[in-house]
């Protein structure tokens, strides 16, 4: 059979990775598919580093728009990341009349309603498996399986490297800082952590999550954004008595016609699905109003599993490149209005240190009361002169909570307040 041309963009961690897996697997690609994959152009930074993948003389060029114009090749594997020249080379690939394979997460969470638009334009696929949760099937059971299901929530620990942290410390009594060291040293963790500690890696994937879900068109900015740095060996010890872990979440919700995304440290029942996803794995929990509960769970990251989500579109590309058809497409994402982080309603955890002294527990109740704010339960710890008090709220509205939280900080009696988490798979 005639094979169908790769032009990858990229031979970093997940480039190698592909090349790799389209030698190894050619044949049974071959077999299971009824199309034939070949390595036409490979574009590169640097020609003269060494690389663990046997390309023919000639396929790599350090010049990524002459793979894009190449006419000999059919499709094109967007993986070096970043916004340019990406968006650019994606662009120019979709106006040829080029399908492309990107595993973007960053392009496609702040420029995918510009990228989805030039692919309905141009009558050719853009697929994206490998931008969210690496090698787990997510994107296309969200595009096609649940096309008509009525997807009420999806919540998801999309970041494998604050997993592996939160795991350590919970499992190990590591640190933060001891944890990302290790996370560091096996690599799951980059010199510089600061878009995945911070949350922006997860924000970027939540973002995605919701365009597609509901056909809406949020991007980054829209995302309510925490990460775990404020999270302390305390917080685990105390979720672990409560019978909670704790996980960063990305969570994406639609109600009344509005989509509220966000990411921030939870507590997670230990009895939830979610609470059992250690180390680097990934796991996508998605709420339907049919379907009830659906959880997708594996590696979320590397070479391999990206690559493999990567191949997986490749090969769908490749088939309509030879049918002359095209699989199912984005379009224009609706406008529909974000919910602010404000209107959201949780459960909340709080600790606070403050004098032990009669009258204290009732001064601080009487906060919560004037906001609005039920306590669920509440724990009390001395230390000397001092408690340490823990709240589980009853569900609350984020402004409530907000507010309760400034006016306890007020107190003369409240020496600090500690943590602030939200505790979902409860009340909700």
């Amino acid at each position: 059979m005639d094979a169908v041309r790769v032009g990858i963009l990229g031979c970093g961690n997940v480039g190698a990775a592909l090349v790799r897996l389209l030698g190894v697997n050619r044949d049974l690609i071959a077999r299971r598919a009824g199309v034939e994959l070949a390595v036409a152009r490979v574009a590169v930074h640097n020609l003269a580093k060494e690389r663990d993948v046997e390309l023919a003389p000639g396929v790599l060029t350090h010049d990524a728009q002459a793979v894009v114009d190449d006419p000999e090749v059919d499709v094109v594997v967007e993986v070096i990341g970043g916004v340019e020249p990406a968006r650019s080379l994606i662009l120019s690939a979709l106006k040829a009349g080029k399908p492309v394979v990107t595993a973007n997460k960053e392009l496609l969470a702040n420029f995918g309603q510009e990228l989805f638009e030039a692919a309905e334009a141009a009558g050719v696929d853009l697929l994206f498996e490998a931008s969210v949760a690496g090698g787990i099937p997510l994107m296309r059971p969200l595009r096609e399986s649940l096309a008509g299901e009525r997807i009420t929530r999806v919540t998801g620990i999309v970041n494998g490297t604050t997993n592996y942290v939160l795991t350590r410390m919970t499992e190990e009594g590591s640190s933060f800082a001891e944890a990302l060291a290790e996370a560091q040293r096996l690599g799951y963790a980059e010199r510089d952590p600061t878009a995945d500690v911070e949350g922006f890696d997860a924000a970027a994937k939540a973002a995605i999550i919701a365009s597609i879900a509901w056909g809406a068109r949020v991007v980054a900015g829209d995302v309510y954004r925490e990460g775990i740095t404020a999270v302390t060996g305390d917080d685990i010890a105390a979720a672990r008595e409560l019978g909670y872990v704790v996980k960063l979440l990305a969570v994406a919700e639609e109600h009344d016609g509005r989509v509220g995304v966000r990411v921030h440290p939870a507590m997670v029942p230990a009895d939830h699905p979610l609470a059992s996803v250690r180390g680097s794995y990934n796991a996508v929990f998605i709420e339907g109003e049919a379907v009830g509960q659906l959880m997708l769970l594996g590696r979320g990251a590397g070479g391999g599993p990206t690559a493999s989500a990567v191949l997986g579109d490749l090969v769908d590309a490749a088939r309509n490149v030879r049918s002359g058809s095209r699989g199912a497409t984005i379009g224009t994402l609706e406008r529909v209005p974000i919910r602010p982080i404000d209107e959201t309603a949780s459960q909340f955890y709080v600790s606070l240190d403050a004098a032990d002294r009669p009258g204290v527990l009732a001064t601080i109740a009487g906060v919560f009361g004037r906001h609005e704010v039920s306590i669920q339960s509440m724990q009390q710890k001395g230390e000397g002169e001092q408690a340490r008090l823990i709240f589980v709220t009853h569900l609350a509205r984020e402004a409530a909570m907000a507010a309760t939280i400034h006016d306890v900080r007020g107190l003369d009696v409240v020496r600090r307040v500690g943590s602030v988490l939200r505790v979902v798979g409860g009340e909700e």
